[in-house]
């Protein structure tokens, strides 16, 4: 491969020959991923982490972390497809490629996600985080970076002089909400003193790769000890912006939607969606009570706070590749800070008000 000479170097020491190039796809990402067949006949998927060398080595070991420990969890537990292998110096990893899989983003948007599929991934969301850890598991302890208070004081030099307009707008969106940051402070604050847990730590639905006999998720890259409501709150936070980016079409229904959106209408049509959504988050919060084991008092209201800051985060998400900021996504950042700043008053309104 002309700009990964050293993927194909791997596959070769690896006994699995190099890429079939007519087979090769590239899809555009954070990292560098390739995935097609290669001359031995095996499908590989394979994934240069991409940043700066501290921050790649550390990815680096938390995912191979998690391949050492997925060795000891439960068959029904979460795991990810298949580790063939890696090159720690160059930064790249290889996974058996799943067939026939599609994304729980796909499902999720032509509405064959369901509560049967929501209740399995709850379930197997809490075998991870009930599973026991020791010394010898050697999981990183830190605290994830986001959401991080002295970044919404203000960015470093390096940091800002590489953003793009869109980026710049959403920070400065951020920066200049005082309350917004006082919550975020108060969520790092119970995060802190929270239990912690085996957790993926960066959980989104387009990262589950569900065939026929079951599912996987990818990208462990930020596997650590941490608070298990990070990966709740991740679930929670896809369909809350799933329902706000449905304000604007027709999915779900039975009148066509009014080109005039008012305030008034926004509202109206934010509760119907996150009401024809919650079933989703319902069903996978029951799974997860059936197998997480002892679930703290303030998990619920702290992974509500964390499903509130997942809506800023896909704004952020989506900034480098826009020139602004839309309209729907200001109004899902505009729910997800209120969310943020009152966990308490919302957690039953996204489904996780009953008892795991």
């Amino acid at each position: 491969m002309g700009k990964a000479p050293e993927v194909d170097a791997l596959l070769e020491r690896m006994g699995l020959g190099s890429f079939d190039r007519d087979s090769l796809v590239a899809p555009v990402g954070r990292n560098d991923v390739w995935a097609g067949g290669t001359t031995s006949g095996r499908k590989v998927f394979a994934k240069r982490l991409v940043g700066g060398d501290t921050d790649v080595r550390a990815r680096m070991r938390r995912l191979l972390s998690f391949e050492r420990f997925s060795a000891k969890l439960p068959s029904a537990a979460l795991r990810g497809p298949r580790f063939l292998g890696c090159d720690e110096e160059a930064g790249i990893v290889l996974f058996a490629y799943v067939e026939n899989a599609r994304t729980g983003a796909e499902l999720m948007v032509d509405e064959t996600f369901d509560d049967a599929l929501a209740r399995a991934v709850g379930r197997a969301i809490g075998l991870l985080h009930g599973s026991p850890v020791d010394a010898a598991d050697d999981l990183d302890g830190s605290a994830p970076e986001l959401p991080s208070p002295a970044l919404l004081e203000a960015l470093p030099p390096g940091m800002f002089d590489h953003l793009s307009f869109g980026e710049l707008q959403t920070w400065r969106l951020m920066q200049n909400d005082p309350a917004l940051i006082a919550a975020v402070r108060e969520l790092r604050a119970r995060e802190a003193a929270a239990p912690r847990a085996p957790a993926h730590c960066d959980l989104r639905v387009d990262q589950l790769l569900v065939t026929d006999g079951g599912f996987h998720l990818a990208d462990w890259e930020e596997f650590r000890l941490a608070d298990p409501a990070r990966d709740v709150g991740g679930f929670a936070g896809e369909w809350l912006h799933r329902s706000v980016l449905d304000i604007a079409t027709s999915r779900g229904d039975t009148e066509a939607v009014d080109a005039d959106l008012t305030h008034e209408t926004v509202l109206r049509r934010g509760v119907e969606k996150i009401e024809r959504l919650r079933p989703r988050i319902e069903n996978f919060w029951a799974g997860y009570g059936e197998t997480a084991g002892r679930v703290d008092a303030d998990l619920a209201v702290r992974a509500t706070a964390f499903a509130g800051w997942h809506m800023l985060d896909r704004m952020m998400a989506g900034s480098p590749q826009r020139g602004r900021i839309s309209g729907i996504e200001r109004a899902a950042a505009g729910i997800g800070r209120g969310i943020l700043m009152n966990p308490e008053r919302f957690t039953a309104t996204l489904g996780l008000g009953g008892a795991a």
